[in-house]
């Protein structure tokens, strides 16, 4: 599936809501939260992993300046 293609491109299903897939992985998904992510649980962690862990906070050890 082309990028761009996926919730837009959807057509409607009979119950009256529309078929929404993943914009990774192209699976049809169900849940409230993955259909308004447009990501599906598994994709979305996935995601999450990928992302940098923020460094620890640390002072940093230096001279006290010298005329202040």
């Amino acid at each position: 599936m082309p990028y761009g293609e996926g919730a837009d491109d959807a057509e409607p299903r009979a119950e009256g809501r529309r078929r929404v897939t993943c914009r990774v992985c192209g699976r049809p998904l169900h849940g409230r939260q993955a259909r308004l992510w447009g990501l599906g649980d598994d994709c979305r962690a996935k995601l999450a992993q990928r992302t940098a862990p923020r460094p620890p906070a640390h002072e940093a050890d230096q001279d006290p300046l010298p005329g202040l």
